[in-house]
């Protein structure tokens, strides 16, 4: 039976992930060192699950209200005052979703119509594109450049910016690169908003993993764009909860009510078990979020060294877990490299050309590994690129 006259032609025009290519390829092959994923190797505190197990024990089971329960909704609003300045009502300006991937699709489906377009810096998190495709908006890129150590540049948002612009996704701190945006950069960013009277969806998600001094800032607490910006964040990457699938929104009332709406029909609400923890997560988690914060740094270091030292170079990632290294020395695209690297050397990181086109000649490699994980991937990919040299 022919199924193609019945399928969203759409759907059918996405690609799948570039980063679940090489997954799947490592999963079916043994002895295989994976730096794929961006995947906590750390458990979740043992008090989070605890919070979860218990709330099974007592039978907890029910469904939550639609926006998430008012002790999580009220410990998020808390976390983003404590945190990053900016004040939320926990009634009406948050939205508990499954996931923060939830949370962007949401906003996408929510802001973004026929014709709309969606400015979207590379490379990026691969959903961003392809929801914008979805939602019947125009993904309309922006090359960011590995000498601006992959900052958004106002002056590019600026060229980017037609009378069809509606939304601009700040993915920072970013996966695939490592990059931040300090608040300077983000004023500039702010000005240009204001000014052509655009939206922010800010991807937040590794807020709580910058280095370096560095603390995340979020833009909606830049002066003027409290009332345009749209925050994403959740408990994957922070407190080692991906399994948990939790995110949120937070956001002017008009929107967020709306983005409830599409919540109720499609998902209804996000697993009673996880929000539980999650709330123990925000009243008691900081100290485990630091702890973790503090390994990742050590691994960043252990990693960016090794790929410098290798020839690999790349400039230093403030945020998230991943290293962005070039590797146009090679002589190989980033298809070519990752391809060889794991059928030759087994081991998996991610092309850089599935995170855009600009990210062709690099590649992703995840620190989110233990260190004897990551030492012997190392060694293997220093193996690799001496018989490269070798001609082998």
């Amino acid at each position: 039976m022919d199924y193609t006259k019945y399928l969203n032609r759409s759907i059918q025009s996405i690609e799948p992930s570039g980063i679940r290519k090489f997954f799947d390829i490592a999963n079916e092959m043994e002895n295989v060192i994976s730096l794929s994923i961006g995947e906590p190797d750390f458990q979740t505190p043992w008090h989070i699950r605890d919070e979860g197990i218990r709330s099974l024990e007592k039978g907890r089971t029910w469904y939550s209200p639609n926006r998430g329960f008012s002790d999580l909704l009220q410990e998020i609003s808390n976390y983003y005052q404590r945190r990053f300045g900016v004040t939320y009502d926990p009634r009406k300006q948050a939205l508990v979703t499954v996931g923060g991937s939830e949370a962007i699709d949401l906003t996408f489906r929510t802001l973004v119509g026929e014709g709309d377009e969606v400015i979207i810096p590379q490379p990026a998190f691969v959903c961003y594109e392809p929801l914008t495709l979805m939602a019947g908006g125009t993904p309309v890129i922006i090359n960011t450049k590995n000498e601006d150590n992959f900052r958004l540049r106002a002056s590019d948002l600026r060229a980017a910016i037609t009378d069809k612009t509606k939304l601009l996704v700040l993915p920072f701190p970013n996966n695939p690169t490592g990059a931040i945006m300090e608040r300077h950069d983000l004023e500039q960013i702010a000005e240009v908003c204001i000014e052509k009277d655009i939206l922010v969806l800010s991807d937040e998600i590794y807020s709580e993993l910058t280095y370096g001094g560095r603390d995340h800032v979020s833009i909606a607490s830049v002066e003027g764009m409290y009332e345009r910006t749209i925050v994403i964040n959740g408990f994957s990457k922070s407190y080692a909860m991906t399994g948990w699938r939790l995110g949120y929104a937070l956001g002017p009332i008009e929107i967020i009510s709306q983005m409830t709406k599409l919540h109720q029909y499609g998902i209804m609400s996000a697993p009673t078990t996880a929000q539980y923890a999650a709330i123990e997560a925000l009243r008691n988690g900081d100290r485990d979020v630091s702890k973790m914060r503090d390994e990742y740094d050590m691994r960043r270091r252990l990693v960016v060294d090794s790929f410098n030292e290798m020839g690999l170079t790349c400039f230093e990632p403030l945020g998230a877990f991943y290293v962005f290294p070039c590797i146009k020395s090679t002589g190989l695209s980033s298809e070519e490299f990752c391809t060889r690297l794991i059928m030759e050397k087994h081991v998996a990181v991610v092309p850089g050309s599935a995170f855009g086109k600009c990210g062709d000649g690099f590649v992703r490699v995840s620190y989110s590994y233990s260190l004897k994980h990551l030492k012997t991937a190392l060694a293997r990919i220093k193996e690799f690129l001496e018989e490269l040299k070798n001609g082998n």
